[in-house]
């Protein structure tokens, strides 16, 4: 059924595109201490906190490459196997962040569109969702191995086009700068999470329509305006 169809209430957006680590997936501190320990691996210095967290939600290379800035370019997949090993290792414990799954549900019962634009890779995301119980859910999904990473507007672009949507009729939702960039860049609305990544100071350079600082926030923010 095409939301503007429903019959329910008028709402700005017909489709909802989340971003997954440290927006709906509790993965963030997770994800530092395994590109902590890659560089470590390798004998690289290792980034603080904050550099790891900065690059989260950039493809897998290119986060990487970032933060091991004297690494040789041809060493960089390298790198990623260490990443991965370590990820790997540990990725059974993470879980959806507590309100995740009510959020979703009422969303889908007014009939939004909702899709995923990610970081991750088609593989990474596909066995995090069977993880968490969610394969089949979402509408549809963009990750960085099939398209341009974040920031560049190819992943909304793309979603944009597949459900036939306007982007001022789109949301973006991330814990990110690139998330926010990345809506911008596609003309999109955007509404932060300041529980990721990223800290919420840095959101203030960007139209965000809201910032959320729980789970609650933000299911109450889109009940009222999505």
């Amino acid at each position: 059924m095409n939301p503007k169809d429903s019959g329910l209430r008028p709402r700005a957006y017909d489709l909802v595109v989340f971003d997954w680590d440290g927006t709906l997936y509790d993965s963030t501190a997770l994800i530092v201490r395994c590109i902590q320990s890659a560089c470590e691996d390798l004998g690289l210095p290792v980034p603080a906190r904050s550099e790891a967290a900065y690059v989260i939600g950039l493809g897998l290379h290119d986060a990487l490459a970032h933060v091991a800035p004297t690494l040789a370019p041809e060493r960089v997949p390298e790198l990623g196997l260490r990443y991965r090993h370590h990820y790997f290792q540990r990725q059974h414990e993470l879980s959806l962040f507590e309100g995740v799954l009510p959020l979703l549900a009422s969303l889908k019962e007014r009939n939004h569109w909702l899709a995923v634009a990610t970081g991750k890779t088609r593989q990474g995301l596909n066995e995090a969702l069977a993880h968490v119980e969610l394969s089949g859910l979402f509408d549809s999904s963009r990750t960085a191995d099939e398209t341009f990473s974040k920031p560049h507007p190819r992943m909304l672009q793309e979603l944009i086009a597949e459900f036939g949507v306007e982007p001022e009729r789109t949301l973006m939702i991330g814990d990110t700068t690139h998330d926010l960039q990345l809506a911008v860049n596609a003309g999109t609305h955007s509404v932060a999470v300041s529980f990721g990544a990223h800290e919420p100071a840095a959101f203030a350079d960007y139209p965000t329509r809201f910032v959320a600082h729980s789970m609650n926030e933000l299911h109450e923010w889109l009940r009222q305006h999505a």
